[in-house]
C-alpha cells in the first residue's frame, strides 16, 4: 500500500512515519484490493492532529483525531477507519446472508446544472451527468454509504416501503432524509 505522510508545523521523524505506516497496514487487512493512504499530521495550539484518508476501491475512508500526544491521535484516527470498515463488512455480510431484500437496483441519473443568464429568459444547461444504481437498503445502510463515500447526499430505495429516498448532510453537520412517495 502506498502511504503518503504530510507534516505541518511538526518535525518529520522516522518514528512517526513508521507508526503511521504500521497503523495503516493494520487497517489494510480489512481491505480486499490494494489501496493508497494519505496522512496529515500537524500541531495547532498544543493539540496534535492526525487525519488519515484511505482509498479502498471506490470507497474513501477518513479518520481524524486530536489529542495531546501525536501517537494517540494517529491511533484514534486509524481506529475510526477500522470501525468504519468493520461496520461496512458486517453490513455486507448481512446483505449476502439474505437479511435484506433481493430487489434489482434502479438506475438513477444525477445532473449538475448551470444557469445561463439571458436578458429575456434564464435557462439551464447540464454541466455534468452521473448515472448510478439506487440499491434497496435501510436508512442506516444509506447513512453508512454516505459516510464511506464522503458525499453530501446519497440516493437509495428504502428497504421497508420501496420508495426512493435521499440521505443528505445538512449545513449544520446533521443528517436529513427526504422520502419520496407516489401521489
Amino acid at each position: 500500500m502506498q502511504v503518503n505522510i504530510t507534516f505541518r508545523h511538526l518535525e518529520p521523524t522516522e518514528a512517526l512515519k513508521s507508526h503511521v505506516k504500521g497503523r495503516v497496514e493494520h487497517v489494510q487487512r480489512y481491505i480486499d484490493r490494494p489501496s493508497e493512504a494519505h496522512a496529515v499530521l500537524h500541531v495547532e495550539n498544543l493539540a496534535h492532529h492526525a487525519e488519515i484518508t484511505v482509498k479502498a476501491g471506490r470507497f474513501l475512508l477518513r479518520g481524524s483525531a486530536k489529542s495531546k500526544d501525536m501517537y494517540a491521535s494517529i491511533d484514534e484516527a486509524a481506529d475510526k477507519i477500522e470501525r468504519q470498515l468493520l461496520k461496512h463488512k458486517g453490513k455486507l455480510a448481512d446483505h449476502k446472508n439474505g437479511t435484506h431484500g433481493e430487489a434489482a437496483p434502479v438506475e438513477v441519473r444525477h445532473d449538475v446544472l448551470d444557469i445561463i443568464d439571458h436578458p429575456e429568459r434564464p435557462s439551464h444547461r447540464v454541466v455534468k451527468s452521473t448515472a448510478f444504481q439506487a440499491r434497496r437498503m435501510t436508512v442506516d445502510d444509506a447513512i453508512l454509504q454516505l459516510d464511506l463515500l464522503g458525499s453530501h447526499f446519497f440516493v437509495f430505495q428504502n428497504f421497508d416501503d420501496g420508495a426512493f429516498n435521499v440521505v443528505y448532510r445538512r449545513e449544520d453537520g446533521s443528517l436529513g432524509v427526504i422520502e419520496a412517495h407516489t401521489a
